[in-house]
């Protein structure tokens, strides 16, 4: 399944998160680096070597996280980025997440 070629859906919570089977599965539709957190969100490092390309990298996922509508968490520092994604209105794992995960990934 390629998640890029879909968009994320407005969440405005009652439904459920992704259980534990379910993101397993949907986990090996994006690329490697993507850790897991208690079933609870994602995570990734991105490298960079200096502060320019790293704003640069933040600013396109700003872009992309306004097209899409879902808004990662992003720590910014010199020449590293750290984005965590969750869907807060049901506090756990969405599609949605996956979906930005692999569009970021192609940035």
């Amino acid at each position: 399944m390629d998640l890029t070629k879909k968009k994320c859906k407005p969440c405005e919570g009652g439904i459920p998160p992704l259980n534990a089977v379910e993101i397993e599965e949907i986990k090996k539709n994006i690329s490697a680096g993507w850790t897991v957190v208690d079933n609870h969100k994602i995570k990734k490092e991105y490298l960079f070597v200096n502060y320019k390309h790293t704003m640069d990298f933040v600013t396109r996922v700003a872009a992309l996280a306004e097209e899409e509508g879902h808004h990662p968490v992003m720590h910014v520092y010199y020449s590293k980025v750290d984005i965590e994604l969750w869907t807060h209105a049901i506090n756990g794992l969405s599609e949605n997440d996956f979906i930005m995960a692999a569009k970021i990934d192609k940035l």
